[in-house]
């Protein structure tokens, strides 16, 4: 008696598996993540507002932050957050709804360092996302700063 193996992935998308992601799928994914990031931003400064309310109700007013700091720490959560993203589980928030992973050479996980740079330079240049369209092989310049790739991967793994 053979085996039949159920999948939840429609044959279209399973013909994709393991290859390089183009620019349209990371954009939406880098949407995706913008919008998380945004909404841990928010969470910040809500929670932060309402920590000087408890601590002085009758002189409360929200904290009046400068553009200077709204950018640091918008950089260091967006870079924490792809960095962990990418070192832990491949993929991010906008990743995992795209049904996408970022791999490294040989198709190997992406170590520490190597998230941290790509996290990094996507951050402080986001528009080289766009060199992927460029690209014969669909690499962005994060990807060839720390060589790594994107793939399409619905699949679960094992840890």
């Amino acid at each position: 008696m053979t085996q039949h193996h159920a999948s939840s992935i429609p044959d279209e998308a399973e013909a994709l598996q393991g290859r390089t992601a183009g620019l349209v799928s990371r954009a939406i994914a880098a949407v995706i993540d913008a919008t998380v990031v945004s909404a841990v931003l928010l969470g910040i400064y809500v929670s932060i507002a309402g920590a000087f309310f408890v601590w002085n109700p009758r002189s409360f007013h929200f904290p009046d932050w400068s553009g200077i700091v709204t950018l640091t720490t918008a950089w260091f959560v967006a870079t924490s957050y792809l960095t962990v993203g990418w070192w832990t589980a491949g993929r991010t928030c906008g990743c995992t709804v795209m049904g996408l992973r970022v791999v490294g050479h040989r198709d190997r996980d992406l170590r520490f360092a190597q998230a941290l740079v790509r996290a990094v330079v996507c951050t402080l240049f986001p528009l080289g996302l766009v060199w992927c369209a460029l690209d014969v092989r669909s690499r962005a310049v994060h990807d060839l700063v720390v060589r790594s790739r994107v793939v399409y991967d619905w699949r679960h793994r094992e840890p």
